[in-house]
């Protein structure tokens, strides 16, 4: 804590001396201990000395910051109109809230998640199908009542104002007249009042005798003046429907239009309310149907799609469980084949070095037994000679050349199976120790191009490019005559390239291929099939200006 505020100190300007000093303390909250963001902090600067270990910068920092004067408490009290943690608390509540939602959502079944998805869309889509064909049901089912309403009662109405197109009024004959038939029993079943209007927005007739010879806004009989039926289910809340309202029965009005017999002429508007109740019964039977047909539909391709998508959702568990069940197996087989890997690539090695050890031994023996024992022959056939006749030696010529060669095959065998020893040296030094013998036994020259390569490898490495090396010159002394004898290596991306050329005429690669025999014992195939157990790649190329014969090594 003292380390925080010398790092604050240090970042605040240097003050005169005896200016109070203004603290800003901030308070950092995180984002599981917002609860505890009301805090007191006080701070008394007076005499102030942090027990810590300082460097001499530290110390010079706050020596400056202390100053002259009384004791000094600043308190820095966080409230909600100040710092507001309130809405850092709100955001992290709806982070918390929509990661937890998220975490349960992928906890549930792919058919479940489609449910709830389609369940939301569909729900949403047949609502506003079912709203709208229901309002349009509805809208047809009222205009339909009222062209029928308003073709009934223009048979009523128009024959008695016709006058209107000359008087611009009715008389009182008509008026009396409309009264009775507005009184009749067959009609006050179905219609409750009526209103003819001219076109200026006078009513001339009505039932509510107040309104008579008064004007009123046009916007309900504009669209009927244009020779059109006009009808809505409302709540009759403007001034001229003031006696409809105190019937406080369900009412729709229709405005229609009234002709002049004679020349067609729109000349008045007839407005008249009709009981709603048979027509809102029916209404919302009708709506009733829609919404039961769009429910049941929307639940129809609910399950449908339900049993679709959780037969595939079943598919695809089977065929999870199904891959999950093949890729253990074939983890349990690729850790099974990597441990058999490892186990004969261990025993190649194994193999190799006793194999090495076998071929060493095998020198030694013909090296200490045929070999001195094909030396005793010659020294004692150089005895003989001394007391034999002339015919005699030329048989121990004769025997002391045939043994003499004998003696040259062991002493060449015993060297070519005895490998020196090379686990000391590095692959430089080993490349170049293996030209030098070639040189040494055929009296032919190798050169060496050898780029940068590691200092260590594993010894049997070393062992199959010590043998692939001179297995590889030998054919290139035996079928070219060591002529261009070129032995290159190189180590690049962690690759290790050798290979070993000569400029002889070539051959096909099936026959440099073949177990050879006499001296040299181990063929190219063996090296390849030793190459390719140390994980490997042998390859050949034989062509007019010479052949190549390539090995190349990951490690």
């Amino acid at each position: 804590m003292y380390s925080e505020w010398v790092r604050r100190m240090e970042s605040w300007p240097k003050l005169p001396p005896g200016l109070p000093i203004l603290s800003i303390v901030l308070i950092e909250c995180e984002a599981l201990e917002l609860k505890h963001a009301n805090l007191q902090i006080s701070v008394e600067l007076q005499g102030f000395q942090p027990t810590v270990h300082e460097d001499q910068g530290t110390k010079s920092m706050i020596k400056d910051a202390k100053v002259e004067s009384e004791s000094e408490t600043f308190i820095a009290q966080e409230t909600d109109a100040s710092v507001g943690p309130a809405p850092a608390c709100d955001v992290v509540r709806n982070g918390v809230w929509r990661t937890r939602v998220r975490g349960q959502a992928r906890k549930l079944s792919r058919s479940t998640q489609f449910v709830i998805a389609a369940a939301v869309i569909l729900g949403l889509t047949m609502f506003f199908v079912g709203k709208l064909v229901s309002e349009r049901i509805e809208s047809a089912a009222v205009y339909s009542a009222a062209e029928a309403a308003a073709q009934y009662m223009d048979t009523f109405l128009e024959p008695y104002v016709q006058e209107m197109s000359r008087d611009n009024g009715l008389s009182a004959a008509s008026v009396q007249f409309l009264d009775r038939l507005t009184e009749s029993r067959s009609l006050k079943q179905h219609i409750v009042s009526i209103k003819i209007w001219r076109a200026d927005g006078t009513v001339v007739y009505g039932t509510n005798k107040a309104i008579t010879n008064r004007k009123f806004p046009m916007d309900e009989i504009t669209e009927a003046l244009k020779g059109k039926v006009v009808t809505d289910l409302k709540d009759l809340d403007e001034d001229e429907n003031e006696f409809e309202r105190e019937l406080d029965l369900p009412l729709y009005e229709i405005y229609a239009p009234l002709r002049d017999s004679s020349s067609g002429k729109i000349i008045a508007v007839g407005e008249f309310y009709e009981k709603a109740d048979s027509l809102k019964r029916e209404v919302n039977r009708v709506r009733q149907q829609v919404w039961g047909v769009v429910g049941a539909a929307t639940l129809a391709m609910l399950s449908l799609l339900f049993f679709i998508v959780r037969r595939g959702d079943k598919i695809i568990q089977q065929q999870q469980v199904a891959l999950r069940l093949r890729l253990q197996e074939q983890t349990r087989l690729h850790i099974s084949n990597a441990e058999l890997q490892r186990k004969i690539a261990t025993a190649t090695q194994e193999f190799s070095r006793v194999n090495e050890l076998t071929l060493r031994r095998i020198g030694a023996d013909l090296h200490d037994g045929p070999a001195q024992l094909l030396t005793l022959i010659l020294i004692r056939l150089d005895d003989l000679a001394e007391n034999c006749s002339t015919v005699d030696q030329e048989s121990l010529e004769t025997i002391r050349g045939a043994a003499t060669d004998a003696l040259h095959e062991v002493r060449d065998l015993s060297r070519g199976l005895a490998l020196p020893e090379i686990n000391d040296l590095s692959l430089v030094e080993e490349l170049q120790l293996v030209a030098q013998r070639h040189e040494q036994r055929t009296g032919t020259k190798v050169t060496l191009t050898l780029g940068l390569l590691p200092e260590a490898a594993p010894l049997p490495l070393k062992l199959c490019l010590y043998r692939f090396v001179q297995e590889a010159l030998s054919n290139a002394y035996r079928h070219a005559n060591g002529e261009g004898q070129v032995v290159q290596a190189q180590y690049i991306d962690e690759i290790l390239n050798i290979s070993v050329r000569d400029s002889g005429p070539g051959m096909a690669a099936d026959a440099l291929l073949q177990e050879t025999s006499g001296r040299n014992r181990l063929g190219l195939a063996g090296l390849r099939y030793r190459i390719e157990s140390l994980g490997g790649l042998f390859s050949i190329d034989s062509g007019a200006s010479g052949t190549s014969v390539n090995a190349q090594f990951k490690f």
